[in-house]
């Protein structure tokens, strides 16, 4: 079975919803799945060097007020799935397209890009890292086994940025609006951060549709 995840990797909804679909999947043990990270930019207009994070959020949501609270709700689900979300680490909102094409380059050159995802939702959520900043890119990939040099000379490079914009573009023309989507063989379509007994019966319905 396959499983297209449209995510951001700037969106804490996406760690959240990715740990659940973990989750779902444990319940499913018998389940054969692969799965396809498929970029979705929450910020597409962002300049390459991200923008202040303070000043984005309170431009977003209307006053540090509302930030607080909505951030707040977002902590305390991240605890049911155990993440510890550290908000007040984060200094800037990254512009996104670079570590969309790290996870690409990733799965093509062998290493797994659930964990390079992972990986990137901990740099930039628990600990505070600019995730749009090259050498934190390449310190994730060298955890992972990818030759430092080959992927300093692609991040350097445009390779995939039209592939990011066409899969953009692809998941508006599914009539994805937000981020975690999941896309199950079938094609089923479910949106949010479900619950992980969701995702499960998802699972089945995609198992029973194939």
């Amino acid at each position: 079975m396959d499983i297209e995840i449209i995510y951001d990797t700037v969106c804490p909804w996406c760690y959240i919803g990715k740990r659940r679909l973990d989750q779902a999947l444990a319940m499913r043990p018998n389940l054969s799945v692969t799965t396809h990270w498929r970029p979705f930019l929450l910020n597409p207009e962002l300049p390459p060097d991200g923008v202040d994070r303070t000043a984005y959020l309170v431009k977003k949501f209307g006053s540090e007020t509302r930030v607080r609270r909505i951030y707040g709700a977002i902590g305390e689900a991240g605890q049911s799935v155990e993440i510890d979300f550290a908000f007040d680490r984060i200094q800037k909102t990254p512009n996104s397209v670079d570590s969309h094409r790290l996870v690409k380059y990733a799965a093509r050159h062998g290493a797994a890009a659930d964990l390079v995802v992972e990986a990137l939702f901990v740099a930039y959520f628990v600990h505070g890292l600019d995730i749009g900043e090259e050498q934190v890119l390449l310190d994730i990939g060298a955890r992972h086994g990818l030759d430092d040099a080959d992927l300093r000379t692609y991040l350097a490079g445009d390779e995939d940025m039209e592939t990011v914009t066409q899969d953009n573009a692809r998941a508006h023309r599914l009539g994805v609006n937000g981020v975690p989507s999941f896309v199950f063989t079938g094609p089923l379509v479910i949106s949010g951060a479900q619950e992980p007994q969701i995702l499960a019966r998802m699972l089945d319905a995609a198992a029973s549709a194939a």
